[in-house]
């Protein structure tokens, strides 16, 4: 079975296209490698998924139609793992227009697709900061997610309700997936994870924001992998006990599903950077400084529906998920 996985070369995307083929299937992948970070990490990634016989590689852009067209009526997919999107939540206030282009004209253009080929099965990426301005703790798929606090967030939700539209329009088969704080492996230099490494290794101050009174719900990628390969196997299917007068916004009449993908527990941010000082054996030097704009102070999530639903069940610990990431870290940039 050929499965397209658009931004394939993305922390996610890597990881998940990496399963795929470890399972046998035929993986198209996509991605515009662009220099939002470090190009060469993600050609390193590209690099091990090219040593896979099942593995197809385009460089394009997601917001390019003609090409992207040209690559569906190619391989004639089944299955659609939509995971390129413009990432960084503080960025998106730098830098708008590239949210726009990537994650609601590139996500549009994917999404059309698919229901002209004839997808049976549409997984995209959505986003734990769709909860935005609520603080109903832990987020649960049943929330209203209408009080995003960043354009990310905005583009994030938008997703959402265009896949809906186009569930119940097309009959088309779409789960959304919100991830909440993947780090481990392979992960991105523009999170917390990577930056605190590289300023402990070379002594530099780390900036914690809001003092460091944060919380996250830290999910390692392979659970994030995990719920996302289930997800796959899983078409979203019609709720038929659905009620129009009390509506569920995780689930609808037409094939629609949301589902949290989490540890589901809550860490504070002092006690990942205390873990990091752990197994690098250094010490962080801290500049503290109020709360950054933009940023939600805890995010944390209930997972209940993925575990009753599709039997989700997350593994890491976010002890041994940070043990990891030193590991492979000191591996790649051949620390000593």
């Amino acid at each position: 079975m050929k499965i397209i996985v658009t931004g394939t070369c993305g922390f996610i995307g890597f990881h998940v296209t990496k399963k795929l083929l470890d399972l046998n299937y035929n993986v198209v992948g996509i991605d515009n490698i662009n220099n939002y970070y470090d190009i060469k990490l993600k050609k390193d990634r590209l690099k091990i998924l090219k040593t896979y016989k099942k593995f197809f590689f385009h460089k394009i852009s997601i917001e390019q139609i003609t090409p992207l067209k040209k690559i569906f009526k190619k391989y004639r997919p089944k299955i659609v793992v939509n995971l390129a999107a413009q990432a960084g939540v503080r960025y998106s206030i730098l830098k708008p227009f590239s949210y726009i282009k990537s994650n609601l004209v590139g996500f549009f253009n994917v999404l059309s697709l698919s229901k002209d080929y004839g997808i049976k099965n549409f997984v995209y990426a959505s986003s734990s900061s769709v909860y935005g301005a609520n603080k109903n703790y832990p987020f649960v798929e049943k929330d209203v997610a209408d009080h995003p606090i960043q354009l990310y967030a905005a583009t994030k939700r938008s997703n959402e309700i265009m896949a809906h539209s186009y569930s119940a329009l097309y009959n088309l088969p779409t789960t959304g997936l919100r991830f909440f704080t993947a780090y481990g492996p392979w992960g991105r230099p523009d999170q917390a994870l990577f930056i605190f490494t590289k300023n402990i290794l070379k002594n530099k101050k780390i900036n914690l924001f809001n003092r460091g009174n944060h919380s996250r719900d830290f999910t390692y990628i392979s659970d994030i992998v995990d719920g996302i390969i289930l997800a796959v196997n899983n078409p979203a299917k019609k709720n038929k006990k659905w009620n129009p007068r009390k509506p569920d916004p995780s689930s609808s009449i037409y094939p629609f599903k949301i589902y949290n993908i989490g540890s589901n527990k809550r860490t504070n941010l002092i006690r990942y950077l205390k873990l990091l000082e752990k197994f690098l054996k250094r010490k962080a030097r801290i500049n503290y400084l109020p709360l950054q704009k933009g940023d939600v102070v805890d995010v944390f999530s209930k997972t209940n529906n993925i575990k009753k639903e599709l039997k989700y069940k997350p593994k890491v610990n976010v002890e041994e998920g940070v043990k990891n990431f030193v590991k492979w870290f000191k591996y790649y940039y051949k620390v000593k």
